[in-house]
Parts: structure tokens; C-alpha cells; sequence
């Protein structure tokens, strides 16, 4: 999507060509998969993936081996990740709430924040207006409904930082935190101050789901989602840069439609509707559907289809191979 949008963008350069046919090309971007994954998840794969997906990280039969891990153990080590954010995530709390002089009650508070066995959704990256970071906020009472269920209960771990200059990135930051402060998502919504590769380390490898909502088709690519895709976190994102590529309709969720309007409103309400109805409708009922064993099979099913389908497929093995073959040679 990328090379088209940048094809339209530039076609004038190239007056007698067809768009399709304006020489410029694409490369969508890949992540390190032994930087991000978790060493939980890299002793799962060395039981049974073999040591060869090491060698071999962008080849698909090696990581079809990834239906063989019994669901138990995928599940566990997912569990036991997600408890490890939550305790970092208090911990990161407390030091802000210290920060800023917050009264003993509320760093109390600070360690009872978020649920270890909730539903925990991910959003961290660069604030930008167009990422619209504040989307799921759109209407608090619906919201409300979803992260306050006693039965259902789902939470959100924010982080990120703006451009010095950009005054837009930065209120959006400063809405998100006013938010989280609200009495009714004082425990299910935290934002995490400092955003740096130790903390998106503990997010892309402990959250359930990695929201992504920018404004079609402004995403160039994004790879916050591929870090989290090959730590079994499900993708829930609007159909732009990589998520357009990856997502096979099983793998993860998409959000709203790929003919948008021109109006930026309507289209914000739409997405936004989207949003919510597929929370409501098909996250919340699958992560929390548990058979007889305990276990989320539909959930679990989903996560495997992630792990075999998007890790080789946007690794930095594949883009650097990309780069040598379609460009440098």
C-alpha cells in the first residue's frame, strides 16, 4: 500500500507514464526476532521448533511447527509474560505517582492497578495526530462498560512520546493521561511514562492484543505490531501499512473499511464504531471462552496462526533480503 500511495504521490515526475507503472517501489520493514521475543517464547520455540528457526527465521515450514506446541504450553508461557507486565507496569507507576509528590493512598493505588488475568490491550508508539491515539476513548461510557465488566473485564497499557515540536503528538499524550486518571479507568488504564525499548520490550511481549489505529492510508509501515505478533499478541489494526499484508482474516482483527470517505469525521466514527463492535462482539467473547480444560481454544487457535503466518514474513532477515535482491543486485 505504501508503493502505491507513494506512486500517486510522485506521478507527475513521470508525466507519460500510468500510475501502476511509475518506477518506484516498495519494501515493507521487518523486526529482529531475537531482540524482541521473549526468552520464554524463544525456549518454547527451541522445544519444539527445532534450533534451526534460529538459522532459519523467514523459513514457513520450520514455523508451521508452531501448531505442535501443546495449547497448555503456549497458553501458560503467554500467561506468564502478561503477569510480568502488570508487575512492571505497577512498579513504573508507583515511581511516576512518586514523582509528582502523589499522596501515600495513591501510591497504594499504584499496586492495584491492572488486572494479571484481564484482557490487557497495548498501545505504544510515536504520538503522532494522525496514529489517533485517543480513538478508543471516542465514547467513554461504552468504554466504561467494557473495562468495568465483572465477568469481562479488559485494560489498556498506553506509552509512547511526541516530536518536541509537535503540539498536537503532545496533546494527545496529555488527553490519554487525563483519561487514565478518570475514576472509572483508574484501574484499567495506565499510561507509562519514559517509552524506551525496555519498556516496549515488557509490552510487546505481555500484552493479549497491540491496537493500531491510524488514518488510512497515512501508516508507511509500522512493526510495534510484528514485535508483538511473534510473542503470540494478537494484532487489532486498521488495514494500512504491514497489517494490510499480514492480516489473513484469522491471524489477528481489522478494524474498518478499506474505501473510506473524504470526511475525516465520518471516518473517525466509523472506525471508531468498528472498534467497539468487534471488542464487544468478537475479542472479549474469544479470549474469555474457555472450554473444559480451561484453556481459550479459539483465542489460542488465532495466536498460532499469528506466530506460523506473520513472524517469517515480516522479519529483518526478509526485509534485508528484500532490499538485496530487489534494489542492490
Amino acid at each position: 500500500l505504501h508503493g502505491v500511495v507513494s506512486r500517486k504521490m510522485w506521478t507527475e515526475i513521470w508525466p507519460n507514464l500510468p500510475t501502476p507503472e511509475v518506477p518506484i517501489g516498495s519494501i515493507t520493514n521487518g523486526v529482529h526476532t531475537q531482540t524482541w521475543l521473549s526468552p520464554e517464547m524463544g525456549q518454547l520455540f527451541d522445544r519444539y521448533l527445532g534450533i534451526q528457526w534460529e538459522a532459519k527465521p523467514t523459513d514457513f515450514a520450520v514455523w508451521k511447527r508452531v501448531d505442535s506446541i501443546p495449547d497448555e504450553e503456549l497458553w501458560r508461557t503467554h500467561e506468564r509474560r502478561r503477569e510480568r507486565l502488570i508487575a512492571f507496569a505497577r512498579g513504573r507507576l508507583k515511581i511516576q505517582y512518586s514523582r509528582r509528590g502523589a499522596p501515600p493512598a495513591e501510591l497504594a493505588a499504584a499496586q492495584e492497578a491492572l488486572d494479571p488475568e484481564a484482557l490487557t490491550i497495548g498501545f505504544a508508539r510515536r504520538f503522532a495526530t494522525y496514529k489517533r491515539g485517543d480513538m478508543v476513548f471516542r465514547d467513554v461510557a461504552r468504554l466504561s462498560a467494557l473495562v468495568n465488566s465483572t465477568e469481562r473485564p479488559i485494560q489498556f497499557v498506553f506509552a509512547g512520546k511526541a516530536h518536541p515540536k509537535d503540539n498536537g503528538g503532545k496533546e494527545l499524550i496529555a488527553k490519554v493521561v487525563l483519561m487514565a486518571r478518570k475514576p472509572e479507568f483508574r484501574r484499567r488504564v495506565v499510561f507509562l511514562e519514559d517509552y524506551d525499548m525496555n519498556v516496549a520490550r515488557y509490552l510487546v511481549q505481555g500484552v493479549d492484543v497491540w491496537l493500531n489505529n491510524p488514518r488510512r492510508p497515512l501508516e508507511a509501515s509500522g512493526t510495534s505490531g510484528q514485535k508483538s505478533a511473534m510473542n503470540g499478541g494478537l494484532n487489532f489494526s486498521i488495514l494500512d501499512g504491514w497489517w494490510i499484508e499480514g492480516y489473513n482474516g484469522t491471524n489477528g482483527f481489522s478494524i474498518g473499511e478499506l474505501n473510506v470517505g473524504e470526511d475525516q469525521d465520518e471516518v473517525d466514527a466509523a472506525d471508531a464504531e468498528s472498534l467497539y463492535s468487534l471488542l464487544e462482539n468478537e475479542i472479549v467473547p474469544a479470549f474469555y471462552g474457555k472450554g473444559e480444560d480451561g484453556l481459550p481454544t479459539e483465542w489460542i487457535r488465532r495466536m498460532k496462526d499469528a506466530l506460523t503466518t506473520l513472524t517469517p514474513q515480516f522479519s529483518s532477515d526478509r526485509m534485508v533480503r528484500d532490499y538485496l535482491e530487489q534494489i542492490y543486485r
